[in-house]
């Protein structure tokens, strides 16, 4: 390799620029440490939103991230988990209030692509972050560094690798880990919706027989809907005209919010559970849908990624003041046991959850309406149902 052929030199890699990334590499630059952020400038292509629980409006905060776009979300200060499935046998109706846990709210409902916005130019502002508009085309780890090439031709070496990049990860290729993969027979519909009453802030989560059909608050007059379903009936829900889906989408929530009308933009996609065996191996870390892939039930998918970013800066802070090497295997291995306990305990929470709404057999129904009840009615019990929710109490520290 010849001088001008060199790499560029970084501490961290980001590879792959959706909200996970993004907001490891700026909690990353904040440590000091000199990150290239390997992902392309795209526009964010779908409606979709993130109710934003526990400790992640606290983490953007403290990225100078949440100002710029707190104006734009809605408050989640009820929710509500409502039995649609029309069995025998029927779980009563739970009803959760932020106000019992001694806060004004659970979290706070954005549309992604106006948090994508804030964390770019946060981003923009870190001297320290470089941005590099392409792809990872090759991943090389090795005992000292993890060398990159991108699509367009350039090079870089970092001594640590942050893989942000989604289902189909490279980084967790050249890591060499393995990924436990299940196709669930369900589909999720995403899509907003403007409607003639008031929302209140409240979140409403309807249990059908295939998925449960969420709605959640966005300013004003306002609410994303994510609706899950069997795979041939969310692609007719997809396929109906605007006003047919509106039609569709009142009934299903029973016209609490009065009159429907769909906004613009609909997003379908197919659900399924992967859990990959390691999440850092080989100078590798994965954070984000590289790391933990769920079925859109409460709202766990995106605050997990945001626990990977704060867990893997606070990491990396820790090991360059005390001179460690940040990509080394003991240093990995504080991220594995950070994150290891919340990603198997989150997965398997929202497997059996899932699970118990799709069973046809009787006992396994009593169940789930005696859980129910249990969480309606002893306060506790919902108390403790409520604050694991936001965030596990018990997740190891690094």
């Amino acid at each position: 390799m010849t001088e001008t052929s060199k790499p560029d030199i970084y501490d961290v890699a980001v590879i792959g620029g959706g909200p996970a990334g993004l907001a490891s590499a700026i909690a990353l630059a904040e440590t000091g440490a000199r990150i290239a952020l390997v992902a392309r400038r795209l526009p964010y292509a779908d409606n979709r939103t993130t109710a934003l629980l526990g400790g992640s409006v606290e983490f953007l905060q403290r990225l100078h991230v949440w100002r710029r776009c707190e104006d734009q979300a809605a408050a989640l200060v009820t929710m509500r988990l409502v039995d649609d499935t029309q069995r025998l046998i029927r779980a009563p109706e739970v009803k959760f209030s932020s106000e019992e846990i001694g806060l004004e709210a659970f979290g706070y409902n954005i549309e992604n692509r106006k948090l994508m916005t804030a964390l770019e130019e946060r981003a923009a502002e870190l001297p320290n972050l470089a941005r590099i508009d392409d792809e990872a085309d090759t991943i090389s780890p090795d005992d000292s560094h993890a060398l990159i090439h991108t699509k367009q031709g350039q090079s870089l070496s970092a001594k640590l690798i942050v893989g942000a990049d989604g289902r189909q990860s490279l980084c967790r290729e050249a890591a060499g880990i393995e990924v436990k993969r299940r196709v669930l027979d369900q589909a999720a519909l995403t899509f907003n919706i403007g409607h003639s009453r008031p929302h209140r802030n409240m979140s409403t989560e309807f249990h059908t027989p295939h998925g449960p059909c969420v709605v959640v608050p966005l300013p004003g007059n306002r609410s994303s809907v994510v609706w899950v379903s069997a795979p041939k009936e969310a692609e007719r829900l997809m396929a109906l005209s605007d006003d047919e889906l509106s039609a569709a989408a009142e009934k299903q929530s029973h016209s609490i919010l009065g009159r429907v009308q769909v906004e613009p933009g609909r997003y379908l996609f197919p659900l399924a559970i992967e859990q990959p065996r390691q999440v850092a191996k080989n100078r590798i870390v994965l954070v984000g849908e590289a790391a933990h892939v769920l079925p859109p039930i409460g709202a766990q998918g995106l605050n997990m990624g945001l626990r990977d970013a704060a867990d893997i800066a606070e990491i990396v802070g820790h090991a360059m003041h005390s001179g460690e090497d940040i990509g080394a295997t003991q240093v990995l291995a504080r991220f594995e046991k950070a994150r290891r306990s919340d990603i198997s305990s989150r997965t398997f929470a929202i497997d059996m959850a899932n699970r118990s709404l799709l069973s046809d057999l009787l006992p396994m129904q009593m169940l789930r309406g005696i859980g129910m009840h249990l969480m309606g009615s002893v306060g506790p019990l919902r108390r403790l149902a409520m604050r694991e929710g936001l965030a596990p109490s018990w997740r190891a520290r690094t």
